[in-house]
């Protein structure tokens, strides 16, 4: 009776089916694994908020900077950026990278790698600086923290970089999940704005991911959305025109915040406690007359769909929270940014709402209607991410009927942004100067497979000089290549094809007076090889040839430090006939 074969479970098989580009089952357990984790970390991270504000805030609000006296709310931007610039500026220039924009350069240019001081920073800042009354968001905390640790778990369990790159996307869909309760937006955040790309592979564990991390987050707060909204419907058609008008209004505030936001290089000769010092008093300074700039604002956001706000502190949130934030970015401390702009977007909307009951009040639709579109407009237009910004609005709203000029305020305003200000999405404009390999589609496309799923493993190492017995037993095994180690290490390490050695076998003028033949003197191509590593994808191994100038990589598994095994040889002619007839 035949026995019955057991499933390999083993961790390296589970890695090498990683490495291909169908790995959907092992991505999609992934993808459960970082939801899980990137859930339970937001929490944590709420959890932390909650309890800072339980020691000075009333009632235990992170957010009640209202009710505070002037003095004790104009004082915690200044507290927060000393201990900001305390701590974090003691610190190399690499360890204050944080936020959104930190994980699309590890991404980009790191395949996906963290280090752990920035995420250990991430946390401590991320905390004092929403609590520290400046101008911050918490989605930016969240997303870093979240990509990077669902990362460490790849790390941890040494899976090749193509999983990696699908883990960053988990934890980034995750981490915006479970901070709004919008699963959908938190996906195609993900593809829209960190991935750039839309694919069945990638999209399958980001679902999963960003569907874990939001029931965790369930469990600990309930189902309800971050804010609550009024029901409002969009009335007469003639209140499309006026939606157009305050979409193009709201894309060239977008575009002056990015602007703004990217005065950096001017400030460069400022010193470090001149930035703090400016952004701590001119947060300070308005937060004495108006604490609703203080922040995330998801309290001020709420009041602005209701159309609990007057007047005045619409216009100092649209103009005041605008430029505090792009400041407080220019000035080199690392805050989130999207809490801050869609409380702008939504104030600038419910100011053009009001203005438009004023111009015509028979037929303009409720204030907090223009608010909704004002949030995805400027969402949209900022990070140039229509698709994400229009599945917020639908999941915070629960109003699908709006959709319909939601699409227009969106495509208006990120258009506005785009060709009238010159501004591309404000993360891609504030890493490597607009440059992102991603966008390249060669790039995406090697970017998605590791080495192992295209190496020849059909290979015999040998020295230089062997006899005709050692040629043969070399043959006997039938490989595709034939390693030739070197007897010193600046030596390039060699392949040949076996297929040369053999005809070499054949050839009695080549044995004539020797009993020993030449690796290096056998008619035959042989390729000079550079290493590369067992988890790089098949963009580092392209960018590894051009390098280093060399047709071929010899791929090293490291099981241990000391101990290097050559797994096996990728050519250039192998990854490009990958690119070409990919399946």
């Amino acid at each position: 009776m035949p026995r019955l074969r057991l499933p390999d479970l083993s961790l390296e098989r589970f890695r090498r089916q990683l490495a291909n580009v169908d790995a959907l089952p092992q991505l999609c357990v992934l993808g459960l694994a970082s939801g899980v984790v990137t859930g339970s970390l937001m929490v944590g991270f709420r959890l932390l908020l909650d309890l800072g504000a339980l020691v000075f805030m009333p009632e235990g609000d992170p957010e009640a900077f209202e009710a505070l006296l002037p003095w004790a709310r104009a004082s915690l931007p200044l507290v927060a950026v000393a201990m900001i610039g305390l701590w974090l500026w003691r610190q190399p220039p690499a360890a204050r990278k944080l936020g959104i924009g930190h994980v699309i350069e590890r991404l980009t240019y790191h395949q996906g790698r963290f280090p752990l001081r920035n995420w250990i920073n991430q946390w401590w800042v991320g905390v004092v600086s929403v609590l520290g009354g400046l101008s911050a968001g918490r989605e930016g905390p969240a997303i870093h923290l979240g990509a990077a640790a669902s990362s460490g778990l790849g790390q941890q369990l040494r899976l090749p970089h193509n999983s990696l790159r699908v883990l960053v996307a988990c934890g980034t869909a995750a981490g915006i999940s479970a901070s709004f309760n919008t699963p959908i937006a938190g996906v195609i955040f993900a593809m829209e704005v960190v991935m750039m790309e839309y694919t069945i592979a990638g999209f399958m564990p980001v679902i999963l991911a960003s569907t874990m991390s939001a029931l965790v987050a369930q469990l600990v707060y309930g189902t309800e959305p971050a804010f609550r909204v009024p029901s409002v419907t969009l009335g007469s058609l003639f209140n499309l025109p006026w939606i157009v008008v305050t979409a193009l209004v709201i894309g060239l505030l977008a575009g002056a915040f990015i602007h703004v936001a990217k005065s950096g290089e001017r400030l460069a000769a400022w010193p470090v406690w001149g930035k703090l010092a400016a952004v701590g008093i001119a947060t300070a300074a308005v937060a004495w007359w108006y604490p609703e700039v203080q922040g995330i604002g998801y309290d001020t956001l709420a009041a602005s769909l209701a159309g609990d706000l007057a007047v005045d502190v619409l216009l100092a949130l649209v103009v005041a929270k605008l430029l505090l934030t792009a400041f407080t970015v220019a000035c080199g401390v690392p805050i989130g940014i999207i809490g801050p702009v869609l409380v702008v977007g939504a104030t600038a909307g419910a100011l053009s709402g009001i203005l438009g009951g004023w111009i015509w009040p028979q037929v303009s639709a409720d204030p907090g209607l223009f608010a909704m579109l004002g949030m995805a407009a400027m969402m949209g237009a900022v990070l140039q991410a229509p698709l994400a910004a229009l599945m917020a609005l639908l999941e915070l709203t629960h109003h699908p009927d709006i959709i319909l000029p939601g699409m227009l305020a969106v495509v208006i305003s990120s258009l506005t942004a785009r060709q009238l200000c010159r501004c591309q999405g404000f993360f891609i404009t504030l890493t490597r100067h607009g440059l992102h390999p991603l966008q390249q589609p060669l790039m995406q496309a090697l970017s998605r497979v590791s080495v192992p799923a295209v190496m020849e493993r059909n290979l015999v190492k040998t020295r230089r000089l062997i006899s005709r017995d050692e040629a043969q037993a070399l043959l006997d095994g039938k490989p595709t290549w034939i390693v030739i180690v070197r007897s010193s290490d600046d030596a390039p390490t060699l392949a040949l094809k076996a297929a040369d050695l053999a005809r070499a076998l054949l050839d009695e003028s080549l044995w004539e007076n020797e009993e020993r033949l030449d690796l290096l003197e056998v008619p035959g191509q042989r390729l000079e090889m550079a290493p590369i590593h067992l988890q790089a994808t098949l963009t580092e191994a392209f960018e590894r040839l051009n390098n280093q100038a060399v047709d071929a990589l010899y791929v090293e598994n490291t099981s241990t430090p000391m101990m290097r095994r050559i797994s096996g040889i990728i050519t250039r002619d192998a990854i490009e006939n990958y690119y070409r007839y990919k399946p």
